[in-house]
């Protein structure tokens, strides 16, 4: 599970700015942050995609391009699940392969959104100013692809700015910590380490009760740790995406390698921006 916090084309610096926590098993293999390299040619070679990556099935939580693509992706929490379902961690990467305009490949997303397990996705086009959100939970609702507003917004296992507690403490902290920068530079890494580090947890009668309390509570967490039967699960990477209106991207993510934390920047130019 994931929570990520964001604002979308409404700071005078900043058209995009945004904070994930990414939840993992600490054994699932996992690439850090780079830029992806394929085979190809005889070899290996880097291909325009940066983020990190999961080593199972090949996909990914967030990444982005140097023609001002970005895509991020949370699960839906929900019990039952589609055995054979496609890997959600694709989506993300094939939208970032893709030439078509977000509401496009949103279009073409719908329609076979039922083969993957409870998903929301949000893509974005820094250069045409345009991200859209689709989301194929509830199952008793329509597939739903719409744009995403200018603001301040936050993702986590339900649909996008659905109130869940963390969630909101989540966005007041991110409001609240913009507004001590003003109109000015945004200390980044600052705001991973005084909001994604947040070990609260929430009172047990505001849970969703979507899986067992005992365990939704261990996960009411920003930033989580726990022990399950299947091994120790929790925030195994705090990343930190930020585009400035000239189209300089900052990549910047913290991550846990063999219970060490580590970190890696990347920077780049949207040269369709400058």
């Amino acid at each position: 599970m994931c929570i990520a916090v964001f604002i979308w084309q409404d700071h005078p610096l900043y058209p995009f700015i945004l904070l994930l926590n990414r939840d993992e098993y600490h054994n699932r293999p996992t690439k850090p942050l780079a830029w992806w390299e394929v085979e190809g040619g005889g070899g290996t070679c880097c291909c325009d995609i940066v983020g990190g990556r999961d080593g199972l099935a090949g996909g990914t939580w967030l990444a982005s391009n140097r023609d001002g693509r970005v895509a991020f992706l949370t699960n839906v929490r929900e019990v039952e699940s589609i055995p054979q379902a496609k890997s959600r961690g694709h989506l993300p990467v094939r939208f970032l392969e893709s030439k078509k305009h977000p509401s496009e490949f949103a279009e073409e997303l719908v329609k076979e959104a039922d083969q993957y397990n409870g998903f929301n996705l949000i893509i974005a086009d820094l250069c045409s100013k345009t991200m859209v959100y689709i989301t194929n939970r509830p199952k008793q609702d329509k597939v739903s692809a719409i744009q995403v507003s200018p603001g301040i917004h936050v993702l986590s296992n339900a649909r996008l700015d659905s109130p869940w507690p963390k969630a909101e403490r989540l966005r007041h902290s991110f409001k609240d910590q913009l507004a001590r920068y003003g109109d000015g530079e945004v200390c980044v890494k600052e705001m991973v380490e005084k909001l994604m580090r947040d070990t609260v947890k929430d009172d047990k009668s505001m849970l969703p009760h979507i899986y067992p309390v005992e365990r939704e509570y261990q996960m009411s967490s920003i930033f989580v740790e726990e022990e399950t039967p299947s091994g120790r699960h929790g925030t195994r990477s705090t990343s930190a995406l930020s585009v400035k209106a000239s189209g300089e991207v900052n990549f910047h993510e913290t991550y846990l390698e063999k219970e060490f934390w580590k970190e890696k920047s990347v920077t780049y130019q949207i040269e369709m921006m400058k």
